[in-house]
């Protein structure tokens, strides 16, 4: 009985215990261990679960848990605390700041400045970022991730580099690209040649207090490259392999593909001449449109039947449609020899999955006073098209030396070893037949891409060579109407555009403190890049097969010196007042020669230099090329207990691009910043910083061409003697391009950084623009150039990063940005407004007015009118004038030289920007990144030649929307009737102006880190695979249209895919 009682009372304790155990409402406050201040939003959770919360603004919380659990409390910027319950309902926490967490750092011109005390505008991109991006360019890091960064690409081809233009075009004729700075010095040369595993961070300069500077060169911005160095500690050995495939990432237009298809289309071009032009019955035109479909170009046939059709029946039969007996591929005997002749997609023959691989290696660590950062990389990339490839060998060492107290040495070299080949050459021309983008587009999927023998198996020459058909009657002897006598697709293969060579970059520095407050810097960098081209035209097929091949050698040299000296003066007064002067002079040289010949009647493919050719085509010349910048500068910064912040600068530049007598020119600006947080009355606890700034200035730009100061001759062969023609005209008096940048807003952290941002306005003002002015052809040149012209862009910029959600296992981040701003010619010379249109006087260039009150790039065309319903023939709008010239009402033709040219908008986007998001659970994480445009035009040129009837030549392809075309059954269609020969079908109208709006999936990566307590069994820190792609996917208007390729709102559909990169990696720390 005793047992019994004893049994009974444990078990009641028991269940007691447990059921006491099971709810608790835990109650607190978590606050600032340092400041007493409350932590608002900070992360709790229960250790071992998922089960959580959060602080609320006043850091205050509740929360159910286990009354023996653990809490964890985590925030951004303190170190985790745990803490046990252990059955008590209430648990005040102290956060310890995280003492080691480093103050962000920004580099500008000529040294770094924080986070809270710098008074301009500028983005840090850092390393983390910079590695999500599989190119061998590292600017294209940049894309969606800075606020006020427009960016495009006009080819996928290997070694291509994006365009690169910061808050709006700047100018008309001089050029707008950023100024690129590594490591402190100027750089010319090729960022192909900077391994992207090398760089620590990028910083973009946008505004006149970050980059004024650099005067003469920092108008269109200021792009700081910084590459990496070792940091204090333990020695580290990293290293990182990539293997993946490379694809095609630009989408086809919606052209036709099929051969049958295509052959009726083309006969339904023909029927509807024979009837509408030639007036003849439906039976009439059907008999004669059938039999010429595949006969003569000169009948509007397409000269090749490669379809297999019954004896005494046509391809095409009454009703306008595919025989159905009728089968793609056709048996041929040609003067003894057996043709199989089929259609082929030329798209899928051209473009094929390649293969990349990349390996990068560093070794960083210290040694005693010295610090050594050293890197290897390979880079083996190849093309979606034949005949191009690239490899890349990389080498850097930095290092860093504190000799002496008062002495401190460091030097940084690069070296690059690369050879790029290019097959194709004529990239974006759609008409030139070398370009092998615009052949595989244009040319119709009736036609064979090879010759192939009876058995379909593809023929060879006697050198080893697929036998490509050139449509020179080679295939059995026919002819191809559409781009005779070429092959683009065998030209590739054949044909040789080649770049080796080895670029050289560095920089130096020493570095003396002295009297306590000063300290000296001297700065030098140097830069030699060495490239040696081959261009070769193959001596077997297509236009140069007559002269036995034509070989050409071109060898280039490009050097750049810089030097820097400067003094910086840093005293603080009285603990209240910060003070910096900084003085400096820098002195710029650039230098490039080349040297060129040409031969043909080539020996052999094999043979590439002159000396394998026989007869010299007389085309030897070289040529050099000098540069000069100097400039005085001088830059004081204060600050007032670090909350009240100034800076003013002054910049005395000279350039050799402008005569003596205007070669200098002044740059300036003044800067300011209040850190409202540090004020006593601002009790805000959410708020960990917010600063208010305003900074203007100006800065040259000096972007043209060398020698514009001055008249230019040439020397030329005249029957034997020197000969003397005149180049171009000079003009002496032409000097600086000036931008003034006014920039204000505010920065802000908020919640123990949490989240941060920036909110922007900035108005950028050209005046003196470097312009061509046009003359009259007679005078023997063209132009010259002159300083004429105001432009101005304005807009907002924000920026914002957030940790959405940070606990002990899982952390969410994300950022966003945009830019809105709008561009406006404020003044051109009157010699250039030969023009009124709307009450805007200027001119036209091509498809654009340039006019004061315009937009640079504002659209000028015919507008679209629809379909005339009566004969399907396109019409377009045209002015109704008054006997005294004035408009007096609009009415619609169909004769396109009686249309009026209207303003049509322009291609500036309303926003733009980019977005993206990253996750870490355990030991996963995940990244996507998005960029996207919003508004603006594009004009469609592709859209528009597919949608050309044929007519002087046929044989070109056709977008699928021709089969919706205007008939007399079907009159209600807004697409223009499709009838061979008619004219002016796919002018230039608003008709193809489009949307440019884009939302582009830029890229993202899934990475899995192996667990430290397996990694350290074998002495490895760290062991990280993912997964990686670029180019996803993206969205846009019509499907084939990509805007991203220009900021003037052209398209071109004749140039390279941009690539789809996915790769797979591993990255191994030592």
């Amino acid at each position: 009985m005793t047992r019994l009682k004893l049994f009974l009372a444990v078990l009641a304790l028991a269940v007691y215990s447990v059921a006491y155990a099971q709810d608790l409402t835990v109650t607190g406050s978590v606050t600032d261990s340092s400041t007493g201040e409350p932590v608002p939003f900070a992360a709790i959770q229960l250790k071992g679960t998922m089960v959580g919360g959060m602080t609320d603004a006043d850091g205050l919380y509740s929360i159910s848990v286990p009354a023996d659990g653990v809490l964890i409390f985590s925030s951004v910027g303190y170190k985790d605390t745990e803490v046990e319950v252990a059955s008590k309902a209430v648990h005040d926490v102290l956060l310890a700041p995280d003492t080691e967490m480093i103050e962000e750092t920004i580099v500008v011109a000529f040294g770094t400045a924080t986070k809270e005390s710098f008074t301009g505008s500028a983005t840090v991109v850092k390393s983390s970022d910079i590695q999500k991006t599989q190119s061998s360019d590292v600017t294209r890091a940049l894309e969606g991730m800075v606020a006020g960064v427009q960016m495009t690409t006009s080819s996928g081809s290997l070694g291509s580099s994006p365009s690169i233009m910061i808050r709006g075009v700047s100018s008309i004729n001089a050029g707008t690209a950023p100024l690129y700075v590594v490591d402190g010095v100027p750089f010319n040369g090729d960022m192909n040649n900077l391994n992207s595993a090398d760089i620590e961070s990028m910083t973009v300069l946008k505004d006149a207090a970050s980059n004024a500077l650099y005067g003469a060169r920092g108008a269109n911005g200021v792009i700081m490259i910084t590459t990496k160095k070792a940091k204090l500690g333990e020695a580290k050995v990293s290293g990182d392999a990539k293997w993946g495939i490379n694809t095609k990432a630009l989408k086809s237009y919606d052209y036709i593909t099929d051969a049958g298809l295509y052959y009726e289309t083309h006969y339904n071009a023909l029927y509807n001449y024979y009837r509408l032009e030639k007036g003849m019955s439906n039976e009439d035109a059907n008999v004669l449109a059938a039999a010429n479909v595949t006969g003569a170009a000169a009948d509007g046939g397409l000269g090749y039947l490669t379809f297999t059709v019954p004896e005494g029946q046509n391809l095409i039969g009454s009703n306008g449609k595919l025989n159905p007996y009728a089968t793609p591929g056709r048996l041929v005997n040609y003067m003894g020899e057996q043709f199989w002749l089929q259609p082929d997609n030329w798209m899928d023959e051209t473009y094929k999955t390649s293969l990349r691989q990349e390996y990068n290696v560093n070794v960083a660590g210290t040694t005693g006073n010295a610090q050594i950062f050293a890197s290897f990389g390979y880079l083996n990339n190849q093309a979606i098209v034949d005949g191009s490839d690239m490899y890349r060998y990389t080498a850097r060492i930095r290092t860093d030396y504190q000799a002496k107290e008062w002495l401190k040495i460091g030097m940084n070299m690069g070296y690059t070893n690369f050879n790029w080949n290019n097959g194709n050459s004529d990239e974006g021309s759609s008409g030139s037949v070398g370009n092998i983008f615009g052949f595989a587009t244009m040319v119709a999927p009736i036609y064979p891409v090879y010759l192939r023998n009876g058995d379909r198996s593809i023929k060879y020459d006697q050198y080893g060579n697929k036998r490509y058909d050139f449509g020179d009657g080679s295939n059995a002897g026919l002819s191809r109407p559409i781009s005779g006598n070429a092959n683009a697709l065998q030209t590739v293969t054949l044909d040789t555009n080649n770049s080796e060579g080895n670029a050289i970059n560095g920089t130096g520095y020493v570095e003396v403190k002295f009297l306590k407050d000063f300290t000296f810097t001297f700065n030098a960098g140097v830069g030699v890049d060495e490239t040696r081209s081959t261009s070769i035209n193959n001596m077997y097929y297509g236009q140069f097969a007559p002269n036995g091949g034509i070989i050409s050698k071109v060898h280039g040299r490009s050097f750049y010196l810089n030097l820097q000296q400067l003094l910086n003066w840093d005293r603080t007064f009285a603990d209240d007042h910060h003070v910096t002067v900084l003085l400096g002079h820098e002195w710029y040289k650039s230098t490039g020669v080349s040297l060129g010949a040409s031969k043909s009647k080539m020996f052999s493919l094999d043979n590439t230099e002159l000396g394998g050719a026989v007869i010299d085509g007389q085309t030897a010349s070289s040529g050099r090329s000098d540069y000069n910048n100097e400039g005085y500068f001088l830059r004081a910064q204060y600050d007032f207990r670090n909350k009240i912040f100034a800076s003013a600068s002054f910049r005395r530049d000279a350039s050799s691009r402008f005569h003596p007598d205007h070669r200098w020119g002044n740059f300036w600006s003044l800067g300011g910043g209040w850190l409202i947080n540090q004020e006593p009355w601002f009790n805000v606890r959410w708020v960990d910083m917010l600063k208010i700034k305003a900074s203007i200035g100006s800065q040259g730009n000096d972007n043209i061409a060398d020698y514009l100061y001055t008249d230019m001759y040439s020397i030329t062969n005249s029957d034997g003697e020197i000969g003397i023609k005149r180049g171009s005209i000079g003009n002496p008096d032409i000097t600086w391009e000036t931008n003034t940048n006014f920039n204000a807003g505010f920065d802000f952290d908020l919640f123990r950084g949490r989240l941060s941002g920036s909110l922007e306005y900035f108005y950028r003002l050209t005046s003196d623009m470097l312009y061509f002015v046009t003359i009259p052809i007679s005078y023997g040149f063209s132009g010259y150039y002159d300083n004429i012209g105001d432009m101005r862009n304005s807009g907002i910029e924000f920026a914002v990063n957030g940790a959405i959600m940070d606990r002990k296992n899982f952390r969410w981040d994300a950022y966003m940005n945009f830019t809105h701003y709008t561009n406006k010619i404020i003044m051109l010379p009157d010699t250039h407004k030969n023009r009124e249109i709307d009450g805007y006087f200027g001119y036209a260039s091509g498809n654009k007015f340039v006019a004061e009150g315009l937009p640079l790039n504002t659209f000028l065309m015919p507008k679209y009118a629809g379909v005339d319903k009566t004969n399907g023939l396109p019409m377009w709008y045209k002015d109704i004038l008054g006997d005294d010239g004035e408009v007096i009402g609009t009415t619609m033709t169909s004769e396109y030289s009686e249309a009026t040219e209207y303003l049509c908008d322009d291609p500036t986007p309303t926003l733009y920007g980019g977005f993206g998001t990253s996750f870490s659970f355990y030991n996963f994480d995940i990244s996507a990144a998005f960029t996207y445009s919003i508004g603006g035009l594009a004009y469609d040129s592709g859209y528009a030649s597919y949608m050309s009837p044929p007519g002087g030549t046929v044989g070109s392809n056709f977008h699928k929307d021709v089969l919706k075309a205007w008939t007399p059954e079907n009159k209600d269609s807004d697409v223009p009737r499709f009838v061979y020969q008619d004219q002016n079908i796919n002018a230039s109208s608003d008709r193809f102006l489009v949307p440019a709006s884009y939302l582009n999936f830029q890229n993202a990566q899934i990475g899995y880190t192996i667990p430290s307590k397996i990694t350290s069994r074998i002495k490895v820190d760290r062991i990280r695979v993912y997964v990686a792609c670029d180019n996803i996917w993206y969205w846009s208007y019509r499907h084939g249209l990509d805007p991203r390729s220009s900021f003037s709102g052209g398209t071109n559909h004749a140039s390279n895919s941009p690539v789809r990169t996915i790769t797979g990696g591993i990255n191994i720390t030592f």
